[in-house]
């Protein structure tokens, strides 16, 4: 069995600290891993790391590589695809599914799990057991859906409804609903035959392809060719999900009841319900003083945050946005994120932090013809060599020691110490140390812009 996780998901409904550069699936929301590293941990345990394959966005290529290469048995970078544009669940299917054939050598009866990346599932041992009537059942030509038992009227889940036994674990699938209305959620629970649609699934290379052939044959003739012309060619596949492409049309679709605690956490609502609560039934994350606060999620990041009298509300505070609601609206934040998106609004795609394969840099002050950074050097790690044609930059160590290189010099700079690189100079910073590097870097001149740069050299392959 290959498992092929999704990870090119741009996730903002979790805004403010989900973003377009830095998506949910990267964050540590209920503990010190990320989802995408709880989601591969899980998968390790019913598969070698060398059959996992990872499909994300292009721009999330680093995000992905740092995080799977912390993990006790790391993922080959090899079995990393970089989607050039997105274009939704079904093409990055097709897309793993064309990699593991030509590049892995499965043959046709090989069986293929999918997983989203960004869910919490446990209990762990009852996950895998799952996965294994999955592929049995996957064996005898269906196309094996997870289906969550509920237990509640969930509104903000899609449900599938279960029909006939196929004899095996599963049921025939009698229909895909959307996201029901609160009284039809109701009925859904109470008939007892209604599942959450998981976007989990499992089925055989030959049934997919045959699939594909008979509902999407467009996706199917780019399979039909090879792996890269695929990826060239990206942009030309029907931007379509998995769903509308082939499980809801398709005769041979099973649904596997699973009687597991599942979350997509696709709203702050369910974040809450993921997180422990103290005696008040508050979620806490932070410096926080919570008085006369029943019910509700704070998270904090640098200030301290007090309440007081507050109940079933949510308050997340980031470096440049705060987000206050009534717990219960938060589907709307979609709104917000329309809206900054329609006023090109920077908090949008990106936070004050931005990450690099080398570490990050946060934007502590921005002016006319100046900005401020903390710039953060992972141990035995470079910048690229570059040059700006319109700033300058002044550096200071306040931690560690760099090795830098100003046009044909090469310094060493401790802490407490800088260094000057004046405009239209070849410079560059890195990291010889065991510890991190954190430089302040002054940029002065009459354009600031990331874009103002123009590399020489680049391990990264920028």
């Amino acid at each position: 069995m290959k498992a092929i996780i999704l990870a090119g998901g741009s996730g903002t409904r979790l805004w403010p600290l989900s973003r377009k550069n830095y998506p949910k699936q990267f964050l540590k929301l209920n503990g010190d891993k990320s989802l995408l590293q709880q989601t591969a941990e899980r998968l390790l345990q019913a598969v070698r790391p060398e059959d996992i394959i990872v499909v994300t966005n292009n721009d999330y290529k680093f995000h992905v590589q740092s995080d799977l290469n912390s993990l006790p048995l790391p993922i080959p970078v090899s079995n990393i695809i970089l989607e050039p544009v997105s274009r939704n669940t079904a093409p990055a299917i097709a897309l793993g599914i064309k990699y593991c054939m030509e590049k892995l050598g499965c043959h046709e009866g090989e069986v293929i799990f999918i997983s989203p990346s960004d869910h919490v599932i446990k209990p762990l041992e009852r996950f895998v057991e799952y996965i294994g009537i999955s592929e049995k059942i996957a064996k005898e030509g269906y196309i094996v859906t997870f289906g969550i038992k509920p237990e509640r009227p969930e509104t903000g889940y899609g449900y599938i409804k279960a029909g006939k036994s196929i004899g095996i674990a599963g049921y025939n699938v009698q229909e895909f609903t959307e996201k029901p209305n609160s009284e039809t959620a109701k009925r859904y629970l109470a008939e007892g035959n209604y599942f959450w649609n998981s976007g989990m699934f499992a089925f055989t290379i030959s049934t997919i392809l045959k699939e594909f052939e008979n509902h999407t044959p467009a996706i199917k003739k780019m399979i039909d060719g090879s792996f890269d012309d695929m990826i060239a060619n990206l942009s030309e596949m029907p931007d379509i999900s998995i769903d509308y492409a082939i499980a809801e049309k398709s005769e041979k679709v099973a649904i596997l009841p699973v009687d597991i605690y599942w979350n997509d956490i696709g709203s702050w609502d369910s974040l809450y319900d993921v997180l422990d609560k103290d005696e008040n039934g508050n979620a806490q994350k932070g410096d926080i003083l919570a008085l006369d606060t029943k019910n509700t999620l704070i998270i904090g990041n640098k200030r301290f945050i007090s309440t007081i009298g507050l109940e079933d509300c949510l308050i997340v505070e980031t470096d440049d946005a705060i987000l206050i609601t009534k717990r219960g609206e938060t589907q709307k934040v979609k709104d917000i994120v329309n809206k900054l998106k329609e006023d090109n609004r920077r908090e949008m795609e990106e936070h004050t932090t931005t990450y690099r394969p080398w570490g990050n840099y946060t934007v502590l002050e921005e002016g006319q013809r100046y900005k401020i950074k903390r710039i953060v050097v992972k141990p035995n790690e470079k910048l690229s060599l570059q040059m700006h044609h319109h700033r300058s930059e002044h550096w200071v160590v306040v931690k560690g020691t760099a090795k830098a290189t100003i046009d044909d010099r090469e310094i060493v700079i401790h802490e407490n110490e800088s260094a000057y690189v004046p405009k239209s100079t070849l410079h560059r910073l890195e990291n010889p140390g065991k510890v991190p590097l954190e430089i302040i870097e002054v940029q002065n001149g009459e354009y600031v812009g990331e874009d103002d740069i123009e590399r020489v050299d680049d391990k990264y392959g920028r």
